[in-house]
C-alpha cells in the first residue's frame, strides 16, 4: 500500500487516510504492529529510491506474505491508487508489475480493479 502511494512522488493524504483505514479496521491485519509502520514505511521509500530497490521489494514481499494473500495485498494497493479518485501513469505502472511478481491472474486483477474504482467513484 506505501509503495503504490509513493509510486508518483506525491503522498496524497486520502492515500494515507486509506491506509490507516485498512490497518485499522480490517481483519487481516488484527495482529499487527501498527508502530511498525513507519519502519516498513521507510524500508518502502529507501527501496524505490534504489535502481533495484523495486526486484527487492518484491523479493520481501513474497518471502513475507503467505502466497494466498497475494490478491488481498493487490486489492489493497488498488483501493490507495484509487483513494483520490485517478489512478496514475506510475501507479498503474507499479500494479502491472505487481500484477506480475505476485502472478495475479489478469481476469482476477480486472475484477478487483474494477471495485476498487467503483468504491472510488465520486
Amino acid at each position: 500500500m506505501v509503495t503504490v502511494s509513493a509510486s508518483d512522488e506525491n503522498i496524497r493524504t486520502s492515500e494515507l487516510v486509506k491506509i490507516q483505514s485498512a490497518v485499522n479496521n480490517l481483519p487481516i491485519f488484527a495482529e499487527y504492529d501498527i508502530d511498525r509502520m513507519n519502519v516498513v514505511s521507510q524500508i518502502v521509500f529507501d527501496l524505490i529510491e534504489q535502481e533495484d530497490g523495486l526486484d527487492a521489494l518484491f523479493g520481501l514481499i513474497r518471502e513475507n506474505l503467505p502466497e494466498r494473500l497475494y490478491e488481498t495485498a493487490y486489492a489493497l494497493a488498488c483501493d490507495v491508487a484509487a483513494a483520490d479518485g485517478k489512478v496514475a501513469g506510475p501507479e498503474n505502472r507499479l500494479l502491472e508489475e505487481m500484477r506480475y511478481e505476485l502472478n495475479i491472474d489478469r481476469l482476477h486483477a480486472a475484477a478487483i480493479e474494477r471495485g476498487a474504482r467503483a468504491r472510488h467513484l465520486t
